[in-house]
């Protein structure tokens, strides 16, 4: 597939070097094994050459040395990072931040720093989520305070520290550094008085600054595969220096000379941005195509990717387990391997500008895709043209952008170029709402390691099928991506058709799997409850169908962050009431319009109020009178009969919260069902759940930056008998309401279709308060217990384990790197 004269010879030292490091880093008590036994291949291979002359063989040696420098390094620091893990908090701790302050998944902000633990300089992941205070940007030192948890798998800090109030800056940044950071801040501030979604892309496309992006635009570029404009890339890089590049020669300046000028405002472009490892390695790969060009070689593009990502590795040997990464080699490579064949090809049904145009996305997307599918199990079919719509954009708003954020500070000239790049950014944020709600336009697949490999496989014979010469193995190829499409389409059937007919038909409570939100279904007779719509349209508007819900009597909005009310979308003009706590803004005001304009009756519920839903009574437990809007001023709401099991579903309460609504004596267990609060963060009051004493607990919880659900919250709910099912392990939940007991049906995957022999349906028998839950087989689809309850099995609530342990990919962020959308 390679391109003729494509110099491949360095390829297999980074291959083995990357292959190495991911070993290493993800069973990094085999590290010593696996630089040992890289160590002695490599001498034999070096004996081997030396005896016979064959000097091919040198290049696997020479790998093989490599990979066992890239070992070596993790194990020595296994040792120091176990140590440094086993500390349990952190209390006034001085570090300096080494990465962005960007907005955490979840809310809040995340960041990295360095501190001193276990007796070395330790790299710390901090999640916090308080205001951001002022001068915390790279660079600044901080002192911080919070409980410590174990990194996700494969990340390079050591340690996560989870702060509940901003950190206290001793020092902000300085030099450069505050420069940069102050030209950012002002561009953000200054692209803020603009209207429209197209002002909040203006900083991220400029200088890959995202704080001003709305959810609702950034999951609407995710689903777009638009994301990586907004992040800094090898593409950003590649622009900056190519103008550069340009001018110099404009001005008559030989390629030497031109080249010592890109490699020098990308330099200047790299402090800007923010020099930390994510945007370092994207300049990397820019520079090394400024190499390239100096020594006039089109062809060392290859052998100076491969250089560039060995001694990346070799620097930083966590890079072999980051997306980022990965998926930043990925596009570079494919751009050097794959956009020239895939345009000539191209050229046969269009002209050869517009083959080339297409060409350079679709090279990125598909070697990008399988590594997507570790972070995003969808395949965006729109992306490719949503890319190309956006591509001459890009360019335009980056560098205007750019200029903007270096002159803001001349009156009247940043504010006049700051408006010039609104217009290409607000056109890629266009395309970005347009593309996210084209129907099909994201098809779900499997997700983790076999999703990918199979997305490989089938990207692979795609390309082959594109361009490979000889006529039978292109007939294979296209045979293979045929038998694909043809599952695919499958999937979709069993899905739409099928899995509705596996939920149980007498549920009566069901949990919504809808990522990191909360979207909770009540049933009695014909009559239907929803509580909160989690984060996004899409995965609520597939819950529904799933469970045969077209219509809502009631929509409990319990408080109106974007992860409850981010999906109201998907029921507008389907809802006959709203209950809703206080409105915090403008905003969700307008969601509200928007819900009454599609015949919607708005009520603004508290304490004491009360109705009825089909045959079932219901209550509104909290908020007290006229509370101040937030997570405290909740929606609580309690629910009970017509074949509903006692319920009570919590919102996003703090402890302190809970603790007054224990006061208040509403609170009187035991409960059939609880809603866990806040997605099981760690601030809870114990007691609360031990008043209620639930026979099952429901949690919605997605991939997350805060290690939700927390460990404490899943103990105190275990200890006290009380089953727990979650959204991220067990996909969408159905309770129902059986003679004696509660029978659960859970999903299991996230296509909608059950997996009968890894979710056996189960029923948990009522019990006495704080008795262990009983349960018992249960047939798909029927509401009668097979067999006498038998004892529940210990550590079910657990063994789901963290999102971390289901698929340690998703939990990286791709951002900085990113040259490819997600």
């Amino acid at each position: 597939m390679a391109r003729r004269g494509a110099d491949l010879r360095l390829l297999p030292i980074a291959l083995i070097a990357w292959g190495a490091g991911i070993a290493a880093v993800m069973v990094a008590p085999a590290a010593w094994m696996i630089a040992a036994v890289c160590g002695c291949a490599a001498v034999l291979l070096i004996a081997v050459t030396l005896l016979t002359g064959k000097s091919t063989l040198s290049i696997f040696g020479i790998a093989l040395v490599v990979a066992s420098v890239v070992s070596v390094q993790v194990a020595a620091a296994a040792p120091q990072r176990a140590a440094a893990a086993a500390v349990e908090r952190l209390d006034d701790a001085l570090a300096t931040v080494t990465t962005k302050v960007e907005p955490a998944t979840g809310g809040g902000w995340r960041f990295e720093i360095n501190t001193a633990l276990a007796g070395a300089n330790t790299p710390v992941a901090v999640f916090m989520s308080g205001e951001r205070p002022a001068g915390l940007d790279l660079g600044s030192v901080i002192r911080v305070s919070g409980k410590t948890a174990e990194p996700f798998a494969g990340q390079r800090v050591a340690v996560r520290v989870i702060v509940a109030d901003s950190p206290d800056v001793v020092a902000p940044p300085g030099g450069l550094l505050s420069v940069a950071a102050t030209l950012r801040h002002d561009l953000s501030a200054l692209a803020a008085l603009f209207p429209g979604r197209g002002a909040e892309l203006i900083p991220g496309l400029a200088v890959g600054d995202t704080t001003i992006v709305s959810d609702e635009l950034d999951a609407q570029m995710t689903q777009s595969s638009l994301s990586h404009l907004t992040a800094v890339s090898g593409a950003n890089c590649a622009i900056i220096t190519g103008a550069a590049f340009w001018v110099a020669a404009v001005c008559g300046a030989r390629r030497g000379l031109r080249v010592v000028v890109a490699l020098g405002v990308l330099a200047g472009f790299i402090v800007l941005v923010t020099p930390e490892p994510s945007v370092i390695r994207a300049g990397a790969m820019a520079a090394g195509a400024m190499l390239a060009l100096l020594l006039g070689r089109a062809r060392a593009g290859v052998p100076i990717l491969a250089l560039a990502v060995t001694v990346l590795l070799i620097a930083d040997p966590w890079l072999a387990t980051s997306i980022g990464f990965a998926l930043s080699v990925a596009a570079t490579g494919a751009l050097l391997l794959l956009a020239a064949p895939l345009a000539k090809k191209l050229e046969l049904v269009l002209p050869a500008s517009l083959a080339l145009l297409v060409a350079v996305p679709l090279a990125a997307q598909l070697a990008c895709a399988p590594i997507i599918i570790l972070i995003d199990p969808h395949i965006s079919v729109i992306g490719t043209l949503a890319n190309l719509i956006a591509a001459p954009a890009a360019p335009i708003a980056t560098i205007v952008g750019l200029l903007a954020c270096l002159l803001v500070m001349v009156p009247g000239v940043g504010f006049a170029l700051t408006a010039l790049a609104w217009v290409p950014a607000s056109w890629i944020a266009a395309v970005a709402d347009v593309a996210a709600q084209v129907p099909g336009g994201r098809m779900a697949w499997p997700d983790g390691v076999p999703g990918a490999l199979l997305l490989a496989i089938v990207t692979a014979a795609g390309i082959i099928a594109m361009i490979a010469r000889q006529p039978r193995l292109r007939l294979i190829a296209m045979t293979a991506v045929a038998a694909t499409i043809a599952s695919g389409l499958g999937l979709v059937a069993v899905r739409t058709l099928i899995a509705p007919q596996a939920v149980p038909s007498g549920w009566a409570i069901a949990a919504c799997d809808v990522g990191q939100g909360d979207a909770f279904v009540v049933r009695s007779g014909d009559a239907v409850a929803l509580i909160d719509t989690g984060v996004d349209p899409a995965p609520l508007a597939q819950c529904l169908e799933l469970l045969q819900v077209s219509h809502i009597d009631i929509l409990v909005l319990t408080h109106f962050d974007l992860d409850h009310v981010g999906g109201t979308d998907a029921v507008v003009g389907k809802v006959d009431t709203v209950l809703h706590g206080p409105v915090p803004d403008a905003v969700s005001q307008h969601r509200l319009d928007e819900l009454n304009a599609g015949g919607a009756q708005l009520e603004s519920v508290s304490k004491g109020t009360s109705g009825t839903l089909g045959a079932a009574h219901w209550k509104v437990l909290w908020p007290r009178g006229a509370a101040a809007p937030g997570n405290d001023a909740s929606v609580v709401w309690e629910v009970s009969g017509g074949d509903v099991p006692r319920s009570l579903f919590l919102g996003d309460l703090s402890g302190s919260a809970q603790q007054s609504l224990l006061a208040t004596g509403s609170v009187r267990g035991p409960y059939d069902l609880v809603k866990v609060a806040h997605h099981g963060s760690a601030d809870q009051e114990l007691r609360l759940y031990e008043e209620v004493s639930a026979a099952v607990a429901l949690i919605g919880v997605g991939e997350n930056d805060y290690g939700h659900p927390r460990q404490e919250i899943l103990d105190t709910l275990t200890a006290d008998g009380t089953v727990i099912f979650r959204t991220d392990g067990d996909g969408t939940v159905a309770v129902s309401a059986l003679d004696g007991g509660l029978g659960v049906w859970r999903q299991r995957d996230r296509t909608g279709v059950p997996r009968r022999r890894r979710a056996q349906p189960k029923s948990c028998a009522r019990r006495p308060r704080r008795r262990p839950a009983q349960l018992s087989p249960w047939k798909a689809g029927s509401a009668q217990p097979l067999e006498a309850a038998q004892p529940l099995e210990a550590g079910l609530s657990s063994a789901h384990g963290s999102r971390a342990q289901l698929n340690p990919w998703k939990e990286q962020r791709a951002t900085a790197d990113v040259d490819a959308g997600r």
